[in-house]
């Protein structure tokens, strides 16, 4: 796929870190870009510095991403790129024994359904109603391609660490539908590839004390970094341009595999 002025792109959580960067990366080749994300100050924000179009959505939500689709297209016109970048990590244990008391508790259910209906089900939600909009495009080339579509998995997917239950499954499960979904778009020429990042550079790790960080970092094998968004972006943007690219998934991490904790 070429990526000029003639494609537009959605990018969920594309409000800060991974998504962000990725925005950038796109519209530094012309794509028209729509941002989804609950941060209206910081969205509107970037997508004005773009020339995009911020809609807050909650993919959570049916109607909150319905609308945020109807107002993309009416602005950009029928995307043929989707990023799902939004994601929240919650890290409970499965139980856990309150060091003062000794009492015990479990990972509350309503926490672990939310990192599922975020980073699961919201990307699937996305992902279903993006693609649904694409097969109404001509196709771009003589091999039928409509569309590309970027999922944002985890290392975690493979090697989750203690309190990443919900995260963990939550992330596997992106990993684990790419496959069936590209094959379900398949004669519709709609590719879906999944990202899986290590330790990245993002607001989250950036809230972390800076010892915390230097030991993230000298853990990965090499480069003995954190991981930069726009690294997670030049992926994906190879991931939309390179055609034969399909249902496949990348680790992108430095040759790192998890500890335990």
């Amino acid at each position: 796929m070429k990526l000029d002025g003639n494609i537009a792109a959605v990018i969920t959580g594309g409000a800060s870190g991974l998504g962000e960067a990725t925005a950038r990366a796109l519209s530094d080749r012309g794509v028209k870009v729509a941002i989804f994300d609950l941060n209206v100050e910081q969205g509107e924000a970037i997508a004005s510095e773009l020339g995009g179009v911020f809609c807050q959505v909650d993919v959570t939500n049916d109607a909150s991403v319905d609308e945020g689709f109807s107002l993309a297209r009416s602005r950009l016109g029928q995307e043929r790129i989707l990023v799902n970048c939004a994601g929240i990590a919650p890290p409970i244990k499965t139980v856990s024994r309150d060091r003062e008391t000794g009492a015990i508790k479990h990972f509350p259910l309503d926490v672990f359904e939310a990192v599922v209906q975020v980073n699961l089900i919201g990307t699937f939600r996305c992902i279903a109603k993006s693609a649904a909009g694409m097969l109404s495009l001509d196709p771009l080339d003589d091999q039928g391609e409509r569309g590309a579509i970027v999922n944002t998995a985890s290392v975690a997917a493979q090697d989750g660490q203690v309190g990443q239950a919900a995260y963990a499954a939550s992330k596997a499960g992106v990993l684990g539908m790419t496959l069936p979904i590209a094959r379900d778009l398949m004669n519709e020429g709609v590719r879906v590839n999944t990202i899986l990042p290590g330790i990245f550079e993002t607001p989250m790790m950036r809230g972390l004390p800076e010892k915390a960080q230097q030991a993230l970092a000298a853990s990965v094998p090499f480069p003995k970094r954190l991981g930069k968004p726009e690294e997670y972006a030049d992926l994906a943007m190879f991931m939309m341009e390179n055609s034969y690219l399909n249902g496949e998934f990348v680790r992108l991490d430095g040759a790192i595999r998890m500890a335990p904790r």
